[in-house]
């Protein structure tokens, strides 16, 4: 196995040009974007969870190292290398006279904590500058808006609120405190009708601080420097060695709470560094022991025997292993690693194309950002660790939906005054639809712009409106992470089981407004108006959504007895019996005489490019390898869909896994392999511009 990755160790001979050539570091719930410039070392800081006053995620700075003399000037060698068992960069300069100075980025996989250590032949003078460009409120252009989508089509003015930096004793201070009267989770709450609960929901906005400070051994401050990274302006306060000495220790300590005050928050800070302090040489073996078993688990070999980096399949093994590399470095997130670019977002304007004015965005900006999150998209980031042996990678995303559970159930009561919650498609952090999906009144977006009379309990955007299939399919995962790994998932029992009870009493709610009966003639459950993905629009009994209601109310009756029977939440497996007779069965069409599984009983629209006819396949089990009628499955990949569109390998679509699952080895191998080749940059597991922006992770979802 070591020798295998480490034929997977991505290593550059020349430094980078700008941060779109930078390499994923990373641990804990931190991510750093690591390479050297000219002759610094430069990297910029990611944290799970460090989410502002508009749900903007915000990087949490960027740290700037200079040794004199330089070790990276004219004539002398350079290396910089992806450790990647024992997750870390190690960086060297050689010099002519054959004296080397390396340097070791690593984050502590137990404690939030960025280290960087410089061993050399010969003393240097160090200095290490922390690097803020939010030093002013900012304005946010209308076209700019997407790293916080609540917060695309509002009519009003959005800003970025400056953070606070500073030097203290003989480190530096930083740290983005959200301003309790500038939430937008409160223009979210008021958009949606909700205004009169608004003090029963839980709001993980409010009061939340993120940054921390950083230090040098033997540093003290010496002073503030200005500068510009491509176009974005920025001050620096440096720290700088007190002598010049062969090694150096530049640490970075990461703290993040909703705190009453900025004095409570600093406490916090402080209890950290105390204890990250205690044993460095024991942190660091640890994180390197944690990173050496995470290996060890489980791998993917291809052609280990024939390492060729400019073979297409050799590059779908390695750059999988980075993949799980950069997913490891969420390993104890707060939030789940988001799909698109996870920890490592760098400038847009290496990442996407278009007009000079992306110059002028920092790196704060990502597309489909900040505190919401697509389901669509999720789901195949953690769907992988199943089989990969990573069930505890899994948490962060299993917790993200039940901590926002009592919201959306209360969002459901005040709607339509049933039980069971409704999480949408896209949703903000705190469980509700983003503002932008939702429709803002006298929005400049005319797709999304809300008008009077609009049904007040629904959203105006067509792609996403009456979508609230992915609840079912986490809770379908959880309880396959239950099969796989045999853990106790009571926590999560009041998820599942609201998540399923929604649509029992929706749609008959829904079907008696039409009908005054609850159920159609054959004691079914009609589930319209729906929608099959965000593809087949106003869809009757979409097969998505039959298969998903299928497969979680099975998986329920699969479960310990006690777990269900005198649920304080009223579930019983009774009920669940009953239910499963309820459900509507899939809806199939015959193309070219050939029986196949149709979107929905019936729909009025095409508006996407996702198979959901095949998730009875993926993730729902129905059909596949071993199971009856698995050609129904198979013509149905052949000649059941509508548009050529929608077959394709890039970002979320999941075609190798359909490919997989019905045992067509040879179509998943060869959309696999290119899925997983190298993206356009140059750390090559950075893929994804075709859709959401680059860099993104989404690709990797193996069968």
């Amino acid at each position: 196995m070591a020798q295998w990755l480490e034929q997977c160790h991505i290593a550059w001979d020349t430094p980078s040009r700008h941060s779109g050539e930078s390499m994923p570091v990373g641990g804990h719930d931190i991510g750093l974007n690591v390479w050297v410039e000219g002759e610094e070392l430069l990297f910029y800081m990611d944290r799970s969870g460090s989410f502002d006053e508009n749900n903007q995620m915000l990087k949490l700075g960027r740290v700037r190292l200079r040794l004199h003399p330089s070790p990276f000037g004219e004539g002398c060698g350079f290396r910089q290398e992806l450790k990647l068992r024992e997750g870390y960069a190690e960086i060297t300069g050689t010099a002519a006279d054959g004296g080397q100075t390396r340097i070791e980025v690593w984050v502590d996989v137990h404690q939030p904590v960025v280290h960087v250590e410089v061993y050399g032949d010969q003393p240097t003078l160090l200095e290490a500058v922390y690097e803020n460009w939010r030093l002013q409120e900012r304005e946010v252009p209308k076209d700019r808006r997407m790293s916080a989508l609540s917060t695309v089509g509002y009519p009003g003015t959005v800003t970025t609120k400056p953070d606070q930096v500073a030097f203290d004793g003989e480190g530096v201070l930083f740290f983005h405190r959200n301003r309790s009267e500038e939430l937008f989770f409160d223009k979210v709450v008021r958009l949606e009708g909700l205004g009169e609960v608004e003090r029963q929901l839980w709001n993980p906005q409010k009061n939340l601080t993120f940054g921390g400070m950083m230090t040098g051994s033997g540093c003290k401050p010496s002073g503030v420097e200005e500068g510009s990274y491509i176009r974005t302006p920025y001050r620096g306060w440096r720290l700088e060695s007190k002598r010049a000495e062969n090694n150096h220790r530049v640490a970075v300590y990461l703290h993040t709470s909703q705190a009453d005050s900025e004095e409570e928050w600093r406490r916090g800070l402080d209890r950290l560094i105390r204890h990250a302090e205690k044993d460095i040489v024991r942190a660091k073996a640890d994180s390197r022991e944690w990173w050496r078993a995470y290996w060890e688990r489980s791998y993917i070999h291809i052609r280990p025997e024939r390492p060729d980096a400019d073979d297409p399949v050799w590059q779908a093994g390695r750059n999988y292993q980075l993949f799980r590399y950069m997913l490891g470095c969420n390993a104890f997130g707060t939030y789940p690693t988001k799909f698109n670019g996870g920890l490592f977002t760098v400038d847009p304007c290496f990442v996407l194309s278009g007009d000079d004015s992306w110059q002028s965005e920092s790196a704060d900006f990502r597309r489909w950002g900040g505190g919401s999150f697509t389901a669509q998209n999720q789901r195949l980031v953690y769907w992988p660790m199943l089989k990969s042996g990573d069930g505890d990678l899994m948490k962060p995303q299993f917790d993200f939906y039940l901590r926002a559970l009592p919201n959306a159930e209360l969002r459901t009561k005040v709607y339509w005054g049933h039980e069971g919650c409704s999480f949408t498609e896209q949703l903000e952090n705190f469980g509700l639809p983003i503002g932008w999906g939702w429709g803002w009144p006298d929005s400049h977006d005319r797709i999304h712009c809300r008008k009077p009379f609009m049904d007040p309990t629904e959203q105006v955007a067509p792609w996403i409106k009456y979508l609230y299939l992915n609840q079912l399919e986490f809770s379908f995962m959880i309880m396959k992470f239950r099969e796989y790994s045999g853990a106790d998932i009571r926590e999560y029992m009041p998820l599942i089981e609201s998540s399923i009870r929604f649509f029992d009493e929706h749609y008959q709610y829904m079907y008696s407004l039409e009908t005054t009966r609850r159920l159609d003639e054959q004691g079914k459950l009609v589930l319209f108006p729906s929608t099959a993905c965000e593809t087949y629009k106003l869809a009757l009994n979409p097969a998505d959504l039959v298969a998903a209601l299928t497969a979680a109310v099975s998986a329920v009756l699969e479960l310990p007895g006690e777990w269900l029977d005198g649920s304080e939440r009223g579930g019983s497996r009774t009920y669940y019996r009953e239910l499963l007779q309820r459900l509507p069965e899939l809806p199939y069409r015959y193309i070219d005489g050939r029986k196949t599984i149709a979107p929905a009983q019936s729909w009025n629209g095409i508006l996407n490019v996702e198979i959901p006819q095949l998730y009875p396949v993926f993730p729902y089990e129905l059909y596949g390898i071993g199971r009856e009628k698995l050609q129904v499955a198979i013509d149905t990949w052949r000649y059941g869909v509508d548009t050529p569109e929608q077959k394709n390998h890039v970002s979320w679509h999941q075609d190798n896994i359909f490919c997989a699952r019905m045992g067509l080895t040879e179509e998943a191998a060869a959309i696999t392999v290119n899925k997983l080749e190298d993206g356009p940059l140059r750390f090559p597991a950075f893929w994804g511009r075709a859709m959401t922006g680059c860099p993104t992770i989404t690709g990797a979802a193996a069968a």
